[in-house]
């Protein structure tokens, strides 16, 4: 299990740079509207790019090694009093995930997911749309609505 974050940023190679320079690694994936780093020292999966509407932490969230644990997380979820959101094979940032979207009580979006394999595109069209039942979860693919407040 590692922490996720995920930041919309103006310019990638900008970010590249600061990101490899502070973390002492080059990103995993570099494309020329998206990077990540997986680290294990910190446990962190950094991704940035330039497909937020605003610049700064678009979401947070929390890579798992299975889908055991993705059930045991979203189980847990499912038992507050807020909209979770689950999506089976979703095409987002380069990978194919099965994923669970729940927004925090102050509308932090946060995503929980297990990637199952890397994918060449970024994602199923770019800016998907919520589920009308979910208005205050995320879209499809990591670019996605602010959820209201």
């Amino acid at each position: 299990m590692r922490l996720h974050v995920n930041l919309t940023v103006q310019n990638i190679a900008e970010s590249v740079r600061f990101y490899s320079s502070l973390f002492g690694a080059q990103p995993a994936l570099l494309k020329e509207d998206y990077a990540k780093w997986e680290l294990t020292d910190p446990p962190l999966h950094l991704a940035v790019t330039t497909h937020g509407s605003k610049s700064g932490v678009d979401h947070l969230g929390i890579q798992l090694e299975d889908l055991d644990q993705l059930k045991e997380i979203t189980g847990r979820l499912t038992g507050t009093s807020l909209p979770v959101v689950e999506q089976e094979n979703t095409a987002c940032c380069y990978a194919k995930s099965n994923k669970t979207w729940v927004s925090d009580p102050a509308g932090l979006a946060w995503e929980v997911f297990h990637t199952s394999e890397q994918i060449p595109t970024y994602g199923a069209g770019g800016q998907a749309q919520a589920p009308q039942d979910a208005a205050a979860a995320p879209p499809a693919c990591c670019a996605r609505n602010q959820p209201p407040m």
